[in-house]
């Protein structure tokens, strides 16, 4: 469990390229209007792209975009692993013989979190993404305790992916605050799929996001791009 007591939570996915950038950076400015110091945090992120001329991760600037505390614009503050290649995040490291450090994480997030009035904590790709041998994103979510926020895909397969998901939250002892439904494209009976996974979760649907346009969907998003997401979703209760 965590040493602070501040708010916070940890948003996982149903799979990667899910909508949990989109979603976390829109929970950040949803916390802002309550608190005063909020920072998103990643563990490990794997992809680098060109972005206004320099090398970096979109879903750290977007991150950083959506944080208010100052720790933000200096994005090793809130990522101590940036490996450049999208893939597994053991895969790319023992690749490039990088060592992942497990304590490491743990300590960028301690160190934060105790400067912050509130924290978003993004997972990498689904639940259960291994970080090397012996640790994965599952045991980063149970060893700081904070509140769960599912981000399901709406696509096929999703309902099945969504409630594996939800096993292994639950089954970690860590609480399920709610999940986000994200239409990331076209989808045969949406509303349907959603009715039943508002049947089969124990857990309040914080809203539902439509399927932007191409050019909000684009990363990293804009702040007009995390604003429309907030005004479909709300903080739990």
């Amino acid at each position: 469990m965590p040493s602070n007591q501040n708010v916070g939570f940890f948003v996982t996915g149903t799979d990667t390229e899910v909508g949990k950038t989109l979603v976390s950076g829109a929970l950040l400015l949803l916390l802002q209007k309550k608190y005063s110091q909020v920072i998103g945090y990643k563990p490990v992120v794997a992809g680098i792209s060109l972005i206004d001329g320099e090398p970096q991760n979109e879903d750290l600037v977007t991150l950083a975009l959506a944080s208010t505390h100052e720790a933000a614009k200096d994005i090793s503050n809130i990522c101590p692993y940036i490996l450049e290649t999208p893939s597994a995040p053991h895969l790319v490291a023992k690749k490039n013989g990088i060592a992942l450090n497990y304590d490491k994480m743990l300590d960028g997030y301690q160190v934060l979190a105790k400067q912050v009035d509130a924290v978003v904590v993004e997972g990498v790709g689904g639940f259960k993404v291994p970080f090397h041998q012996n640790k994965d994103s599952a045991d980063f979510a149970k060893d700081i305790g904070l509140p769960v926020i599912l981000v399901v895909g709406m696509r096929l397969g999703c309902i099945n992916h969504a409630l594996l998901t939800v096993e292994a939250v639950l089954g970690r002892g860590l609480t399920l605050a709610g999940w986000v439904a994200n239409t990331i494209g076209p989808m045969n009976l949406l509303d349907e799929n959603i009715q039943s996974l508002q049947q089969l979760i124990k857990a309040p649907l914080l809203g539902t996001i439509p399927h932007l346009n191409q050019e909000l969907a684009k990363t990293p998003y804009t702040k007009l791009a995390l604003e429309t997401a907030v005004s479909y979703i709300r903080l739990p209760d």
